[in-house]
């Protein structure tokens, strides 16, 4: 094999220089890598909550500790990202069912995409700030 001809093969096997990725930037495949992680992070959620509530049977006063140390600034940020991870996960699934179900689905996934964004934001913001607002006040002084 020649020089170029290997030189080629190594630059499609790592993706286009050009692009950077090896994805090249399709929102289609960006929306597969997304629900995938955030999948994950809700599975390890769930892993947690699984563990903490079951600390009640083990002893009561531990789990009293641990849901204390739950009510932080920090906490409440990884709460909204929570929110905010299943809340895409939940979307962009009916989204997928949708490709895979309905006849037209393949045809219309990209307009589909960008509606369960759309929706992501529109119930992201306000939700993000009614989460947040109390812990901001909190931090500054409220009550």
């Amino acid at each position: 094999m020649s020089d170029s001809a290997m030189a080629t093969e190594q630059v499609a096997a790592r993706g286009s220089r050009r692009n950077g990725t090896l994805y090249r930037g399709d929102p289609g495949m960006w929306s597969w890598v997304a629900h995938r992680i955030t999948g994950v992070l809700t599975f390890f959620f769930l892993f947690a909550h699984v563990l903490d509530t079951a600390l009640v049977r083990v002893s009561p006063n531990a789990y009293d500790e641990v849901i204390e140390t739950y009510k932080t600034p920090l906490v409440n940020l990884l709460e909204v990202g929570l929110v905010g991870a299943v809340l895409f996960h939940a979307l962009n699934g009916l989204r997928v069912m949708l490709v895979d179900f309905w006849s037209q689905g393949p045809r219309y996934q990209r307009p589909m995409l960008w509606t369960i964004l759309g929706i992501w934001v529109v119930v992201m913001v306000p939700g993000a700030y009614f989460m947040m607002v109390r812990t901001v006040s909190e931090m500054f002084g409220g009550s």
